[in-house]
């Protein structure tokens, strides 16, 4: 199903929107999408406004819109927008760590 790209993340929910990996070899070889692994790697492009911790305190989030993020594998569940991009909403504890901002 096809859904509007503005898109709301709740609470502690962070939406991506994946990296694809490089399709040439190291040696200049093409590879096929399918022996392409999938991407483990996406841009910041919504975050929800706040988690809670353990003890039940609440905290804003510490990550950005622009950032790349690493996510676990599995994580997430993918969201098809109508703009024809799968975008993933994750949790932040799926989030292995950040990489920077994206260079515009």
């Amino acid at each position: 199903k096809l859904i509007n790209m503005n898109i709301t993340p709740l609470r502690d929910r962070i939406v991506l929107k994946p990296i694809k990996e490089e399709t040439v070899s190291s040696g200049g070889i093409v590879l096929n999408e399918s022996s392409v692994e999938k991407p483990f790697k996406g841009e910041v492009v919504a975050v929800g406004e706040w988690s809670s911790l353990p003890n039940g305190d609440i905290r804003s989030s510490v990550f950005q819109v622009g950032y790349i993020a690493v996510y676990r594998k599995g994580a997430g569940t993918e969201v098809l927008c109508d703009d024809g991009i799968k975008y993933l909403v994750c949790h932040e504890d799926e989030i292995v760590c950040l990489l920077g901002e994206v260079k515009k």
